[in-house]
């Protein structure tokens, strides 16, 4: 319980320096690199203080930590070395001169998502009879998982660096087949932890983690937000994208 605390007490203390820290800068983007390692601190902390066997807690800290580490520091390259993400620009410009206040607000809620989201680090944690076949075939889905979204973010990094490229659409690699690669895969890792949990008190619950993540990512904060800014900034071109495209699952594209 202490540890659970302890996650929301540094999430809302994180994520109110990263809000200050985009109030000088301008950048609200710094949202998303807070959010990254705030969920590497919860299953860092969940892997030391859970009741699990120390395989599992091993597993599950490599796991977080590698995992929102790769993340986070892939973020914050883009942070820190570009202009504010479309997004973030066309919320600061709706929200005019409420903006501070707004974003107040914006990094407060993230603050809670960390909590909410790192709740199956908790649940995995707290698993004192494990399966190692299970952990082992999660681990499996994890690096595939981790190669395939380290491999999307490279592909579009290179792309994105080729002036030859700007106003264009990144159409290679993983990204051929998939609108957007890095968030199937993102999604595709989460089912790890239900996988580690498997058996535990709280195995079923932790199959809402990836049916929660999949909401978030194609409803709710990534996909629709994504596709508004690609939109507003590529016009005609994203619209042909999306019409051969599939959205979020790789598959063929259509002619």
């Amino acid at each position: 319980m202490y540890s659970l605390i302890s996650v929301a007490v540094f999430s809302v203390f994180f994520l109110l320096l990263a809000w200050y820290w985009q109030k000088r800068h301008a950048n609200a983007g710094i949202v998303d690199v807070a959010w990254a390692f705030g969920m590497m601190f919860a299953g860092f902390l969940y892997s030391l203080t859970g009741t699990a066997p120390l395989f599992l807690k091993v597993s599950l800290g490599v796991l977080t930590f590698f995992w929102y580490f790769r993340l986070g520091y892939h973020l914050q390259k883009r942070v820190f070395n570009e202009s504010e993400d479309g997004r973030y620009f066309a919320m600061r410009l709706a929200m005019k001169e409420w903006a501070q206040q707004g974003f107040l607000l914006f990094f407060i809620v993230q603050a809670g998502f960390v909590w909410l989201l790192s709740l199956p680090f908790w649940a995995v944690s707290q698993h004192t009879d494990p399966q190692i076949y299970f952990v082992i075939a999660a681990l499996v889905i994890a690096s595939f998982a981790f190669y395939g979204e380290k491999k999307t973010d490279q592909q579009l990094a290179e792309f994105r660096h080729n002036p030859e490229n700007r106003g264009l659409i990144c159409c290679t690699g993983w990204w051929r087949y998939s609108r957007h690669p890095n968030y199937f895969f993102e999604w595709l890792h989460w089912f790890s932890y239900p996988l580690m949990g498997w058996g535990g008190q709280y195995q079923y619950w932790l199959w809402a983690a990836p049916v929660v993540m999949f909401v978030f990512l194609y409803w709710l904060t990534g996909i629709p937000f994504t596709e508004q800014q690609a939109l507003r900034s590529r016009g005609d071109n994203y619209r042909l994208y999306q019409k051969t495209t599939s959205m979020f699952f790789p598959w063929w594209p259509k002619k």
